[in-house]
């Protein structure tokens, strides 16, 4: 029995070179990315509330007629998506279609309030759709008259939580994976192996993406209206919310990739089909030439419908990040859906050519170089600043995804040097007509050494079959006992295939390596998936800085001052003692006292208050207490509308044209 050495045979190590060109190449990103971020301007691309009337925590006077909230960015909205409920929890508002107050870049949505509202606290509940498809949501409280206690409580959960969210996200991470698979696989058998479109582990692999990512589409079309609406499980089969869904942009686009999942159930039936049986040269490069444009033209046609209806479609520069985000996607699943098909034949097809391992590093070094690039525009573009890096739940998250991909890279750099070891031996090229031998001393010692432990192990299992044979002949023509030694002899020959595999270092030791990526990739998906239903935290420090401030903590008591004065004229001196009660947002009163410079009793003819609160042009709020006794001077009613740091003016006159105005800060919350 002749044997044949295996594909992959143990040789030197690769040189090193690609791992310093490799680091020099992030050091250069790490570079561009400091100075991407530490020029950045603002920019959106999330919606967040940054502004409301009444604002969160204020105290109106009065009831007002609607109630407004603004945006970062363009959202959707529909009835009941901003809704205001008084303090035993009915409803303020008219519950009618929420008003479209938009004015140039102004985002505005409000709702109009019944008349005739009482005083007391209000809830202001929302949700709605951002225009990267995301569901957003919040609530804050305002008073009418003064504060009260409320029996409505503030929701806990963000918009898209619960089991739908869940399940939803699943679906996300599912359709990823799909993708990958189907796409990446599909690359792997066109660009790496073409050979390998007969193998039906590979077959199986890239029918399964198919499948995964067709039905994480079609159960995220079924979520998407309990997902940005009710969070109801059950509403996912409403046929009316199923409708809405498909008018809006993420419903077009999920429409959209199953209609090109129905063109590359075609693809996958031809590459599985008519191209892996075409024997003829000629022919089977010309099928390989329309199967790559064709399968291009639709990978190219479902990645966009990620970047068609996520954060790549709002925000600064969508005209270049949409493109920018399709490429990123093909890269992804050129590299690690490349790995999959690599470890699925690595494990189960024997005859894997070590061209197609050499073909296939190179396509992952392209594809690494682009993920690279594209993940650098990307990051600025949704960072934007160091402190968004780190101080924020997208910038940590992020930070975390560089440092798998770093690791990835790390375990991609053995792996190349495990296919830099491959041998140069008599392994068959995709046409058939096999590879040159290699000319070099040492390879062919190994490739001798890899012969020899085939050549044994095919001597073992050719004793076996010839057992098998002898036992065939000797035993009488029984259907069963037919079909039973059939069965042997494909066992034995699985275990032949198996030895023969597991007979090369080389191919043992990248199997590993591989195997160690795609579990690295597993959780890298993970985190990319979170990334992708995360608020960019360029938004985030942008909402947080043009948002409203908030109210401040409630005082334990009244506030009290001490101003001195003087007015500059005969027994123009004093001090005006005073009491803010309680010193909150709302209805006060005021108590003033006035002493001499002996501490006693001082009485003026006219005492004047005014309140200004300078950071939110509000004021002066004028009061004009009314004398109570010797010294003694009170206000009451006077509304402070908003928490912050009031400056008190006290105005004494001690005669006909001797008067002074004396300030201090008050903080009232």
């Amino acid at each position: 029995m002749t044997a044949t050495a295996p594909p992959f045979g143990p040789l030197p190590a690769a040189p090193r070179r690609p791992l310093a060109v490799a680091g020099l190449l992030t050091a250069l990103l790490g570079a561009v990315l400091g100075m991407l971020l530490a020029t950045a301007a603002p920019a959106s691309a999330h919606a967040a509330l940054t502004g409301s009337d009444p604002q969160d925590g204020s105290v109106v006077a009065t009831a007002p007629s609607e109630v407004t909230l603004t945006f970062s960015e363009q959202v959707a909205v529909g009835k009941d998506s901003i809704r205001v409920l008084d303090p035993s929890g009915e409803r303020a508002d008219t519950q009618a279609d929420p008003l479209d107050l938009n004015s140039g870049s102004t985002v505005k949505y409000g709702v109009a309030l019944r008349d005739g509202l009482p005083e007391g606290t209000y809830t202001v509940a929302w949700q709605a759709v951002s225009a990267d498809s995301h569901p957003v949501s919040g609530a804050f409280t305002f008073s009418i008259g003064a504060p009260s206690s409320t029996t409505v409580a503030l929701p806990d959960g963000e918009a898209g939580g619960g089991l739908v969210g869940t399940l939803y996200d699943i679906a996300r991470y599912a359709a990823y994976a799909g993708f990958i698979v189907l796409a990446g696989g599909a690359a792997f058998v066109l660009a790496c192996w073409r050979r390998g479109a007969g193998a039906r582990p590979l077959q199986r692999l890239v029918v399964r993406g198919w499948l995964t990512l067709t039905a994480a589409t079609i159960a995220m079309l079924l979520l998407r209206h309990p997902y940005t609406g009710s969070g109801k499980l059950g509403d996912a089969f409403d046929l009316n919310g199923l409708k809405a869904v498909l008018d809006t942009k993420p419903g077009a686009a999920l429409v959209s990739r199953l209609l090109l999942l129905g063109a590359s159930a075609l693809f996958v039936a031809v590459l599985f089909g008519a191209y892996a049986k075409r024997e003829d040269p000629r022919e089977k490069k010309d099928l390989t030439f329309g199967l790559a444009v064709g399968g291009a033209v639709i990978a190219v046609g479902i990645a966009g419908t990620w970047a068609l209806a996520e954060h790549a479609s709002t925000g600064i520069q969508p005209g270049i990040a949409m493109p920018v985000d399709v490429l990123h996607l093909l890269a992804v699943a050129a590299w690690l859906g490349g790995l999959a098909a690599l470890l699925t034949a690595l494990y189960r097809t024997p005859d894997l050519t070590a061209s197609a391992v050499r073909r296939f590093s190179a396509i992952a070094l392209v594809s690494v170089s682009v993920l690279a690039a594209t993940g650098l525009y990307q990051s600025w573009r949704q960072v934007g600043t160091w402190s968004a890096l780190t101080g924020t739940g997208y910038g940590q998250l992020l930070l975390v995804k560089v440092g798998l991909v770093a690791v990835l890279v790390g375990i991609a750099s053995m792996s190349r040097r495990w296919t830099g070891r491959l041998a140069a031996g008599p392994a068959p090229d995709e046409t058939g007509t096999g590879a040159p031998a290699g000319s070099d001393a040492a390879a062919d010692a190994d490739v001798a050494v890899g012969a020899d432990a085939v050549a044994e192990a095919e001597e073992t299992a050719g004793a076996e079959k010839t057992a098998a044979r002898s036992e065939t002949d000797s035993a009488p023509q029984d259907p069963v006992r037919a079909a039973q030694l059939a069965r042997q002899r494909a066992a034995v020959a699985t275990a032949e295939k198996k030895r023969i595999r597991d007979a090369d270092p080389g191919r043992s030791g990248l199997r590993r390596s591989v195997l160690a990526e795609v579990g690295v990739a597993v959780v890298l998906l993970a985190v990319t998936t979170i990334l992708t239903s995360t608020e960019p935290g360029r938004t985030e420090e942008e909402a947080r800085s043009s948002a409203a401030a908030p109210a401040a903590p409630a005082a334990n008591g009244p506030v009290s001052l001490t101003l001195p004065f003087d007015t500059g004229g005969e027994n123009g001196k004093g001090t005006v003692r005073l009491d803010i009660d309680p010193g909150r947002t709302g209805a006060n009163s005021i108590h003033l006292w006035i002493d001499d410079p002996a501490k006693k009793p001082m009485d003026v003819p006219e005492v004047k208050l005014a309140l200004t609160l300078k950071s939110k042009d509000i004021g002066p709020l004028p009061a004009v207490p009314a004398r109570l006794a010797e010294g003694h001077w009170t206000a009451t009613g006077l509304q402070l509308p908003i928490a912050g740091d009031w400056t008190v003016a006290v105005t004494v006159r001690t005669s006909d044209i001797d008067q002074a105005t004396v300030t201090k800060n008050a903080k009232i919350g």
